[in-house]
């Protein structure tokens, strides 16, 4: 049984690098195969098929994304400090999935009605954790917009394109982005009450 598990994980590992590296279409069962140096046959074993394999990279991925973001919401902090963790761990985190992330931004479309479901709860319970930050500055009164969930989406927004122009290798640190995409969101390209412009409510 222990090896059945580590096989499978060792499985998604290797899928994950490959499927990030020459897309889902581009991965055969043999490819996956040869860098495991496993029988094809056990692969369908473990999975079913190629689909199915993605399918436990889709789980592995969201299940790890959302626990972690989860945890956030429930520390006792104040609720602006909590919010600025919950950006921060987020973009961290989307940077350890990267991988996986690259994968289903690239092959959504090869998705089985399954695998659609569990994408879309992902997607909609890492919404839901960030509402529950937004509104508990709403409460605290820290929260000036007039939709908490309008500010969700443009935040998730920004979080999912810093996956796209990203590097590791540039200039500036996971942490020097962070804390300017944690300064935009609170405060805009503007700043806080610069002056000279007048409020639009």
């Amino acid at each position: 049984m222990a090896e059945h598990l580590k096989n499978k994980e060792k499985l998604v590992t290797v899928a994950i690098e490959l499927f990030s590296t020459r897309g889902f279409k581009g991965t055969s069962i043999r490819d996956i195969a040869n860098a495991m140096d496993m029988s094809i046959s056990n692969i369908y074993h473990y999975f079913g098929n190629k689909e199915g394999l993605l399918l436990a990279v889709l789980e592995h991925a969201s299940k790890g994304l959302v626990e972690k973001l989860g945890e956030i919401p429930q520390m006792d902090l104040d609720p602006l400090e909590r919010f600025k963790l919950l950006i921060r761990t987020h973009i961290q985190l989307s940077e350890f999935y990267k991988k996986e992330i690259k994968i289903f931004f690239l092959d959504e479309e090869h998705l089985s009605p399954e695998g659609i479901k569990i994408n879309n709860q992902t997607q909609t319970d890492i919404l839901q954790i960030h509402l529950k930050a937004l509104n508990d500055l709403k409460k605290a009164g820290y929260l000036q917009c007039k939709s908490a969930t309008i500010a969700a989406f443009n935040i998730l927004g920004i979080i999912n394109w810093q996956l796209r122009w990203y590097r590791t290798d540039g200039s500036l640190t996971l942490e020097d982005v962070s804390r300017e995409i944690v300064s935009f969101i609170l405060h805009g390209i503007l700043g806080s009450n610069p002056p000279g412009i007048e409020s639009d409510s």
